[in-house]
């Protein structure tokens, strides 16, 4: 049972990952592609901690949370930039 839902999980992660990324391809704005980044973070932070589970390590989740803290500075930083058009003051 466990399995069957996993597969269904990568399946479907992985499937909101392709549409992040086609959404940061052909975003219309700046602020699309930001979410559409901040998205693709979201979504390789569920696949790896998918894949923990999967495997039964704890590496992945150790990953995941360092892309998670990196994709949260990314975001800011381009929200910043795009917002007063630099990032330190």
């Amino acid at each position: 049972m466990l399995n069957t839902a996993l597969y269904a999980a990568f399946g479907l992660v992985s499937m909101a990952l392709l549409l992040a990324f086609l959404r940061l391809l052909l975003g219309p704005t700046k602020a699309d592609r930001i979410l559409a980044l901040d998205t693709l973070y979201v979504d390789t932070v569920a696949l790896l901690v998918l894949l923990g589970i999967h495997l039964r390590s704890n590496l992945y989740f150790e990953a995941a949370l360092l892309i998670a803290m990196i994709g949260f500075v990314g975001t800011v930083a381009l929200s910043k930039f795009l917002t007063r058009g630099d990032i330190i003051e």
